[in-house]
């Protein structure tokens, strides 16, 4: 007996996900969701009697290579790992969770058996390929192509569900990235169109209805090239995933874009279905109970939200299940062996789980949009019993389909049997193209202090005489300070000549970026227009303008002109601090951002001893140049807005999250600003360079809410930062520096002494640490290679294994290496030449598909039997099958006796063979034999064929001709060949001919069918009686015709 006792410990799951880098999962709130589904997880009183749950919530790197590094360190986050969402790295994933005996639950992963392969891994969701399949197979859309947005997790999505859906049959091609510039749409369409047949295309993107604007370039751009009207249908991958509701459900979007109305037009959802109330009631019902303790508007929510929720709950039933079951502590195996056979209630529908580790079963609609209004509509539905694919169908749910155009081309049913193959219309290329081109440039840059020039001092206010605007945004490339000299179009200025090779020309109003004295400035413009600069404003610019420092960016003048005015500074091209730290591409390490915070610090240490306040210190206000060095810039910018009399925009509420405590009470202070401020700001950027997060991003509240909660306290609000982040010393730092009152927060001079402590003295190298991180990209490179590499030689072993298939082995390889094959001669081989009895007649009767069953029902029979013997399959022309044995490969003299036991294989199970569509016909066959020698070479460049030749092939041909239904016709030197081996063939004499009937062994016991006793000799013909009833008049007709 198995004692069942209380485990007093907890199951963490590890929610693993790109929750900041995508759409469709940024907006699902998966930290509600988890922190939702836990509560009532330990709520549920049948959950509740053994682990307590709790949860983690992992954000994925966007990069494949550089998530799977970051997974590779997940070891005891969790019990169990809900993720990746990346399929790039699913399997690598599913090796590491086993390794540290933990189940992975992906919906990501779509490899059709991938739970076979892994024993720890379970499916979540249904196989999305396969639901797609169903739909697919319902309205006779093989030909499929598939269009993924450039991320690396759309990209990898897209590769692998043609993959998927491939393993399932179907041809699809072509797989296109629709990159990001202008002409990505109209690129990744066109090879959509020059593909012959394809009418369904697959869309790897977030969906346009929760905000997906990749797809929404896509749908426009096909509306533009007339394919919405012309048959196409576009397909969302990302609604599979998730319940979209549309009962009584609106979208705005439609009604303020005719273009996407008609666009939509083209669109056919599949989505879960909604139970009582779909998400966005469930949503808002979770609200009105306080279960949810945000604000935000349900419409604006993911409903990929609800299945995060359904995902843990299914967990943690399958949990409870295998507890129970196993009385044990539930590792990866035991969870995924016992995940069936359970109901429950999900977010906002009703769930069950499915048998073999199919994970959640759920009912699932196909949603039509009528080009009209702002609801979609449900036209057909697939049960929850159904989404395996084995049984059922789509179900019509009385509402048809509105196609914009003509309806897609459907195709042939043998593309979704997996009984039948299907040819024609598909070549199957594999280009491997590995380019790996790695550069490293470490340029040494100067700065120009442009105060030295002509002798006098600069130019104060700078007009459109001295600025050249550019619109930046129609370059294909940045400008370089030598693209600039390098011009062949020159548009002249006072003092220099600026290329307009690689941009256009622009205005002030619309661009921020000019060229001045021939390098990239960048034009900080005020909120309103004046009409003139004073004395007042011109000192204190001249004063700023002489602050010189590394961390500090330049300015240059004051700009005014056409009714704009405003503050000309250095441009930096790796922009602002929060573009960096906003940027995946960039990997920070802590070397990489104490060098940011040090160079930060420098710069307001400079500011503050010179008595500049900054005043509007924040991410944004700090830049960042080629070589990484932060610079601070704006500083001074409100004493400028003061002394011109310039009121500032109302800023917006997460505008304010740097601006300190007391400066949110006093609006007349905040103007101002204070050195204590600029601190309290600091600290602020300090949370985001560590936690490289938005501001106050963990507290799930709204902007409104957080900065009356600053302005307001108690209680105190402020971020919070992990102290795996981060040292220790710097997080105390950073909460000194925020401090309620402002003179108890530190000044830069002692926070700069803290810092050179923490760093023991050290100056941060840049170089250095990108040294460090190009060797781990390396590193992580040469995994990439040894990854893809064992996944060629995986298809080079498919690829040896169907030329193996098609010529012999010997030969293949020589053809391989491009080497000339010769033609060889071998002194004694056996063939074998065997032809259906009466076959004309049989096609007469037969309609062409049932022909070529028929045929290849048998052929798969002999194809069957000839791998029992040493013998090679030499070609089949219509119902004639020949076969040799001594060649390729020679085999001494057993030859003979190879190809004798065959054929009396082959006579056996001839004899219980029945077509499908006349059983009732007995298939009657002729088999020839005959040895001796022949010449075997390759025929031909394209296709090329082995072949035999000599007078034993037309003498074996002759045999199996002259021979009799159900009988082996054997030559006198096959005779002589068997009675030499002396292994006891059966041989009778035929008649006054030297040749004989092979009728079996000694040590031969299987039964062999009756030859017909025929008259007259004649060995081609089918009896008017033996022809079933039903197909007899037919024959008449044909033969009346015939004459």
């Amino acid at each position: 007996a198995i004692h069942i006792c209380s485990w007093a410990t907890t199951f963490k799951l590890a929610l693993v996900g790109p929750w900041t880098c995508d759409i469709l999962y940024s907006k699902a709130l998966p930290d509600v969701a988890a922190r939702l589904a836990i509560a009532r997880i330990n709520k549920d009183p049948y959950l509740n009697k053994g682990y307590w749950y709790d949860y983690t919530l992992i954000t994925e790197d966007c990069k494949s290579s550089r998530a799977l590094a970051r997974f590779g360190e997940m070891e005891g986050y969790g019990s169990a790992f809900l993720g990746p969402a990346n399929p790039a790295y699913c399997s690598s994933a599913a090796l590491y969770a086993k390794q540290w005996d933990a189940g992975l639950l992906s919906w990501a992963c779509l490899k059709p058996h991938m739970e076979h392969m892994h024993p720890n891994f379970l499916r979540p969701l249904p196989l999305s390929s396969q639901i797609l399949f169903n739909v697919l197979r319902y309205f006779k859309w093989a030909h499929v192509a598939i269009i993924s947005e450039e991320s690396d997790i759309w990209k990898a999505t897209g590769y692998e569900l043609a993959s998927s859906l491939r393993a399932l049959g179907l041809p699809v091609k072509p797989v296109v990235v629709m990159r990001g510039d202008k002409d990505g749409p109209r690129r990744a369409l066109t090879r959509v169109r020059e593909t012959d047949r394809v009418r369904v295309v697959v869309m790897c993107m977030p969906s346009v209805l929760i905000g997906g604007q990749t797809q929404y370039q896509l749908l426009t751009t096909a509306l533009q090239m007339r394919m919405i009207d012309r048959g196409y249908v576009f397909i969302p991958y990302d609604t599979l995933l998730y319940s979209l509701p549309y009962k009584d459900v609106s979208y705005p979007m439609f009604a303020n874009d005719t273009k996407l109305r008609k666009a939509y037009d083209g669109v056919l959802t599949i989505t879960m279905d909604s139970g009582k109330m779909d998400f966005f009631e469930a949503f808002r019902d979770a609200q009105e109970k306080y279960e949810i303790r945000s604000s935000t508007e349900p419409e604006q929510v993911s409903p990929f939200f609800g299945t995060i929720y359904n995902m843990m709950y299914f967990t943690a039933m399958a949990v409870e299940q295998a507890r129970v079951s196993s009385g044990r502590w539930v590792n990866g195996e035991i969870l995924a062996y016992n995940s069936e056979g359970f109901e429950f209630q999900g977010f906002n529908q009703y769930l069950q789980a499915g048998k073999y580790g199919q994970g959640m079963q759920a009912r699932f609609v196909v949603l039509d949009y009528s080009g009209m209004g702002t609801t979609l509509y449900s036209t057909h539905a697939l049960e929850a019993i159904h989404n395996d694919g084995k049984t059922g169908s789509l179900k019509y749910l009385g509402r048809s389909i509105h196609f914009a155009g003509s309806t897609p081309y459907t195709d042939s049913s043998c593309w979704f049997s997996p009984y039948f193959a299907c040819t024609g219309n598909c070549s199957f290329k594999l280009n491997i193209t590995m380019c790996l081109h790695v550069r490293f440039n470490f340029a040494f840059l100067y700065h120009r202090d442009r105060s030295s020039g002509n002798g006098g001092s600069p130019k104060v206010i700078l007009t459109l005489d001295d600025l050249v605007f550019i619109n930046t945004q129609l370059s294909k490339r940045k400008l370089t300070d030598d693209s600039i000299l390098k011009s062949h179009i020159d548009i002249k200025t006072p003092h220099h000549s600026v290329s307009g090779r690689s941009y256009m020309a622009s205005t002030p109003q619309s661009s921020n970026v000019a060229v001045f004295e021939g390098d990239w400035v960048w034009l900080k413009k005020c909120p309103s227009a004046v009409k003139g600069v004073n004395n007042a404003t011109e000192d204190i610019f001249v004063k700023l303008r002489d602050m010189r420092h590394e961390n500090l960016n330049l300015f240059l003048g004051l700009f005014l002109d056409s009714g704009i005015f405003g503050v000309v500074t250095e441009h930096c091209s790796r922009g602002s601090l929060e573009d960096l730290l906003g940027n995946e591409d960039v990997r920070l390490d802590w070397m990489f951002k104490s060098s940011l915070l040090m160079d930060l610090i420098r710069g307001m240490k400079y500011l503050h001893h010179r008595g500049i306040l900054h005043g509007r210190l924040k991410s944004r206000n700090c830049v960042v140049d080629g070589r990484f060095v932060l610079k601070v810039t704006d500083y001074g910018f409100n004493t400028i807005l003061l002394t011109q009399n310039i009121c500032g925009d109302e800023e917006k509420p997460e505008d304010l999250f740097w601006t300190a405590p007391e400066l949110l009470r006093n609006s007349t202070a905040r103007k101002r600003g204070s050195f204590q401020a600029d601190v309290y700001s600091f600290a602020i950027i300090v949370q985001e360079v560590i936690s490289r997060s938005a501001p106050f991003c963990m507290l799930d509240m709204p902007a409104k809410e957080i900065i009356s909660k600053i302005r307001e306290p108690p209680p105190l609000c402020r971020p919070t930062v992990s102290v795996d982040e981060a040292p220790l010393d710097v997080i105390q730092v950073m909460k000194q520096a925020w401090s309620e009152e402002p003179e108890k927060r530190p000044n830069f001079e002692d926070i700069f002494k803290q810092f050179k402590n923490i760093t023991k003295g050290k100056k941060t190298n840049i170089i250095d640490s990108m040294l460090r991180m190009l060797e781990q990209y390396s590193s992580n490179l040469e995994d990439l290679i040894r990854e893809r590499t064992e996944e060629l030689e995986v298809e080079r072993q498919k690829t040896d294994k169907l030329l193996a298939q098609m010529l012999p082995k010997s030969v293949a390889q020589a053809l391989k290496l491009g080497k000339p094959v010769k033609p060889e001669h071998f002194d004694e081989v056996t063939l074998y030449f065997s032809d259906i009895v009466g076959f004309t007649t049989i096609s007469a009767l037969s309609e062409p598909i049932e022909v070529v069953d028929l045929l290849n029902d048998l052929y798969t029979c002999f194809d069957a039997i000839i791998g029992s013997h040493d013998v090679y399959k030499v070609e089949t022309i219509g119902d004639a099958y020949m076969v040799a044995s001594g060649v390729p490969n020679r085999n001494g003299n057993r030859h003979a006796a190879e190809m004798a036991n065959m054929s009396l294989d082959i006579l056996h199970c001839i004899g219980t063979f029945k077509m499908r569509h006349m059983p009732e016909l007995k298939v009657r066959i002729r088999i020839g034999l005959h040895s001796g020698p022949v010449v075997a070479g390759v025929v031909g460049l394209t296709m090329p064929r082995y072949c035999l030749f000599g007078d034993t092939v037309n003498t074996a041909s002759r045999m199996e001709s002259t021979g009799l239904p159900y009988r082996i016709h054997v030559n006198q030197s096959t005779v002589d060949v068997l009675k030499s081996l002396k292994l006891g063939y059966k041989i009778t004499t035929r008649g006054v001919e030297n040749t004989y009937w092979l009728v079996g062994r000694e040590d031969f016991t299987k039964p062999l069918p009756i030859p017909p006793d025929l008259q007259g000799g004649s060995n081609h013909g089918i009896s008017l009686e033996e022809i079933p009833v039903d197909r007899r008049q037919k024959f008449l007709d044909r033969q009346k015709k015939m004459g």
